[in-house]
């Protein structure tokens, strides 16, 4: 059944196995879906959430994104799906959308301290980036319906249901992985600081511990930086191959990874890469005096 397929998901999902428990959530919703019960849109919700957290720990951000948008149009404005799409497009350094993300859980429910940490580091990152204008950069950030904030909000002791989550209420055990994701995000941010001071050696060391604990594009992008400041050129090579299986069309590290393939002299896969990155970004300046270096090599 779906219930006897979310739980066994549930504990691959326990012992960081995400690819496994990926695959049950997603037997349970072609279950559920085969149905075509609109009363199991909230539980399809859940199963979406959960398999949208293990999309986030296995790094594909993308597909994250996409299973929270397709829980948030079953049960719009939930908590987990929310949080775990700001945390993909944090990871994707699509700081804009994660904001709004961080601040729509703060409209559902005030308490939740990761969207506080969230909305505070997207803050300083938009600062970095587009100055103190950036709040008019931002997309629109929807208005939660009062009906939403109360379906959320607890139950009080002794009230009808009290002991009974409700049936949006997303399933613990993805969660128990948070702590770890948290810890990954403060080493990220720790290598962050390193790089700015010129201590990449050292930041190479934060940023390798944080991939022990979450695999993120930016992660690989960031050591690949320091690896290029190192002179260590095929280490560049390899963080920058992980980060584009992970983010295909990901600018830095094609950008990387051709400054790191000129550097070791292998030219023609240098300008494939960026010709790849000038396929999305055709006017990156920085691209295009790479490669006018590159055909005069």
């Amino acid at each position: 059944s779906p219930s006897d397929l979310r739980r066994a998901g549930n504990e691959e999902f326990r012992r960081g196995q995400y690819g496994p428990a990926a695959a049950l959530y997603t037997r349970a919703l072609e279950l559920l879906e085969a149905t075509g019960r609109e009363a199991a849109a909230e539980e399809r919700s859940v199963l979406l959430a959960n398999r949208a957290a293990c999309r986030l720990k296995d790094g594909a951000c993308s597909l994250c994104v996409a299973d929270c948008n397709s829980a948030l149009d079953l049960v719009p404005f939930g908590i987990k799906p929310l949080l775990r799409r700001a945390a993909a497009y944090e990871a994707l350094e699509r700081y804009p959308q994660a904001y709004v993300d961080y601040k729509t859980v703060l409209q559902v429910d005030c308490s939740v301290q990761a969207a506080h940490d969230g909305v505070n580091r997207m803050t300083k990152a938009l600062l970095e980036k587009d100055g103190v204008n950036w709040r008019q950069k931002l997309p629109p950030i929807p208005t939660v319906p009062i009906s939403a904030q109360t379906r959320w909000s607890a139950p009080s002791a002794g009230a009808p249901g009290a002991n009974t989550p409700p049936a949006t209420a997303p399933q613990r055990e993805p969660d128990k992985a948070a702590a770890n994701t948290e810890r990954a995000r403060t080493l990220k941010e720790e290598g962050n600081e390193l790089v700015k001071k010129g201590n990449h050696k050292k930041a190479v060391e934060k940023y390798s511990e944080s991939l022990k604990l979450n695999q993120e594009c930016a992660t690989y992008t960031n050591r690949a930086l320091c690896y290029l400041a190192l002179k260590q050129y095929k280490e560049a090579v390899e963080d920058c191959t992980e980060a584009l299986r992970l983010d295909p069309k990901n600018v830095k590290a094609l950008y990387r990874r051709a400054q790191a393939l000129k550097e070791l002299k292998d030219y023609k896969s240098s300008i494939a890469d960026i010709k790849s990155l000038l396929k999305t970004e055709p006017k990156n300046t920085a691209a295009l005096k790479l490669l006018q270096e590159l055909n005069r090599a």
